[in-house]
């Protein structure tokens, strides 16, 4: 009798971490889970598409940048989210520090443009993404 493992979150988040080091060439050990990807690791747009690909590769769960959008804004029309500066009002923020369990608009030193809200998303947050995913893909 064979059974079919379930990967955990621990598995994705290995995935994860060999993903942002191979793309972004850095040493798996950086890519630790609170590290911002377009922040403390540096990566830009197209290494973020590049993460993504390979995540694909590695475990077959399709995750696209507007997933990520989506996830951050939460199907928040934008009007809603920020005001007419792209900055992000208090709907957004609380919506903000409801999916992403590391972001405390208490620690914000300056307001948050739209632009900035990409640069919290770290690597667990991806891992969790990930692992979401996969899950849904499974009980399909």
């Amino acid at each position: 009798m064979s059974e079919t493992l379930i990967p955990t979150t621990t598995d994705y988040l290995s995935a994860v971490q060999a993903a942002v080091a191979d793309a972004l060439g850095i040493d798996e050990s950086e890519a630790v889970p609170e590290a911002t990807l377009l922040g403390e690791l540096g990566a830009e747009s197209i290494d973020l598409l590049d993460i993504l690909f390979r995540l694909e590769r590695a475990t077959k769960v399709k995750i696209t940048v507007s997933d990520i959008a989506d996830l951050l804004q939460g199907g928040i029309p934008d009007e809603e989210f920020g005001d007419e500066n792209e900055v992000v009002n208090d709907r957004g923020l609380t919506h903000l520090e409801s999916v992403l369990p590391q972001f405390d608009r208490s620690q914000l030193t300056e307001p948050l443009t739209a632009e900035g809200v990409l640069g919290l998303f770290t690597v667990q947050n991806l891992t969790d993404l990930l692992t979401e995913r996969a899950k849904a893909a499974e009980s399909v």
